[in-house]
């Protein structure tokens, strides 16, 4: 009688049964078994294999001739391609594959007797309703008693699809469907398998959405060395990367992972992404608000001191020039006693924007203190610096606002004054202290008293 020979690896896993598995001495005791494949009549591996079909609805099986006709049908099959066994049993498999694979798959099975490893790939193939199923794909040879290949036993899972999943897994299909972010896998060239989650609902990328794109074409990006695709190449190597990927105005938190089948080959890369773009707008505002003061929105006492060391180091190693100016707002004190506190808010934030309008992007407008301001000129020289203080004071004085507003000013010169933070400051300071006692006895146009400076007796 004709005997077939199939893998042990093939019969095994596909059938599912609830009988204990057999060890290797009961194998070994099988009068079928020989060298790690099953050689047995040509009707018992007709129904080892229904058996294995009957119980893998999840997976779309069937054995195809060398000729393309296909043999056998099982019930995964039809819950993927829609077709019924009867409707396909000795049609040729071409009927399911897209023009532009058919040349591909068709050598596989011309080369099929040279050819003794089994076959992974992830293909596109086409359902009965015209709609396209990408599925990853196992195939081995049938081979007769003689070793003859007679045939190709082919298994496919759809990735895009979760019709077939068994009650165990459906757990975990809900568990990814509702996932935040987006989980997706390719094949070892870059294509898009599968992807599940919420999706990233902000950039319109519904789950199972883009299976079959490739992630470069999907990503308008071809520079293979470039964040995220190098990333993806280096899963393929089996290196594991966790990075942040700014995409389409979104802030991304990528982890990425090889893909590995049940034998630990890289089959491709699985990718998680975390739309972390609102949680970085609050860290950063907090950050902000932290190193901001809340009254004016110039930077704090925190902000100025880190940034005026930043300087310090940084004209060190250029050996260029910056300049440091301090303000005290003349009279706060009388503002707030005569017109209330919210006058005296009122007048800080009237000298903050008399500071901002004046200052370069690049430099650093101050409010360090009650009434006390200052602005870190960036690559500035002494000229620069009193011409900046002359527009400050020309601001505050043509302001028509009541009441009116007046600065005293000290200015401190890098290296010229000082090569540190702090003999910066003092030089500043001490400057700012002689412009208060000169001015001490002038009358204030909105007070007609003479204010003196709260520094003065220093």
């Amino acid at each position: 009688m004709e005997a077939a020979v199939v893998s042990v690896a093939l019969i095994c896993p596909l059938a599912r049964s609830s009988r204990p598995r057999k060890t290797s001495s009961q194998y070994k005791r099988l009068p079928f078994l020989k060298d790690s494949q099953i050689s047995m009549p040509h009707r018992l591996v007709h129904e080892h294999l229904l058996t294995a079909l009957l119980e893998s609805p999840e997976e779309g099986i069937l054995s195809v001739s060398l000729d393309g006709t296909i043999d056998t049908w099982s019930q995964g099959a039809e819950l993927f391609y829609g077709y019924t066994a009867q409707e396909m049993t000795g049609q040729p498999l071409s009927r399911l594959v897209p023009l532009h694979d058919w040349p591909g798959l068709k050598s596989i099975f011309s080369e099929a007797e040279g050819n003794d490893s089994r076959c992974f790939e992830t293909t596109e193939r086409l359902h009965k309703d015209g709609s396209r199923i990408f599925l990853m794909v196992k195939r081995v040879l049938i081979r007769d008693e003689q070793g003859e290949v007679t045939g190709i036993l082919e298994r496919g899972r759809a990735l895009n699809s979760y019709g077939g999943a068994t009650p165990d897994e459906r757990p975990l299909r809900w568990i990814t469907e509702q996932m935040p972010g987006l989980l997706w896998t390719t094949d070892q060239n870059l294509r898009i398998t599968s992807n599940w989650g919420k999706g990233l609902a902000s950039l319109n990328i519904p789950g199972g959405g883009f299976v079959g794109r490739n992630l470069c074409e999907f990503l308008e990006c071809t520079e293979r060395h470039t964040t995220p695709i190098a990333e993806h190449h280096e899963a393929l190597r089996g290196v594991s990367s966790h990075f942040d990927y700014n995409w389409k105005c979104r802030s991304l938190e990528i982890h990425l992972e090889p893909l590995r089948g049940t034998c630990g080959e890289i089959n491709g890369v699985l990718g998680l992404a975390m739309d972390m773009t609102d949680r970085k707008k609050n860290e950063e505002q907090a950050v902000y608000q932290a190193r901001h003061d809340a009254l004016t929105g110039l930077a704090n006492y925190r902000e100025f001191m880190d940034r005026l060391e930043r300087e310090v180091h940084r004209a060190e190693r250029s050996h260029n020039s910056f300049t440091l100016l301090l303000l005290d707002l003349d009279g706060l004190k009388r503002i707030n006693d005569l017109r209330g506190h919210l006058a005296g808010n009122r007048a800080l934030k009237r000298v903050a924007a008399v500071m901002i309008e004046h200052c370069r992007a690049t430099d650093l407008a101050v409010r360090y203190g009650g009434d006390e301001f200052a602005v870190v000129l960036i690559d500035s020289d002494k000229g620069m610096a009193e011409q900046v203080a002359q527009r400050i004071e020309t601001g505050l004085r043509t302001d028509k606002e009541e009441p009116a507003l007046s600065v005293s000013i000290g200015l401190g010169i890098y290296p010229y004054d000082g090569r540190t933070a702090a003999e910066l400051i003092e030089a500043a300071d001490q400057q700012l202290y002689k412009s208060k006692r000169a001015e001490k006895g002038r009358v204030l146009p909105a007070a007609g008293t003479i204010i003196r400076s709260k520094r003065a007796g220093r």
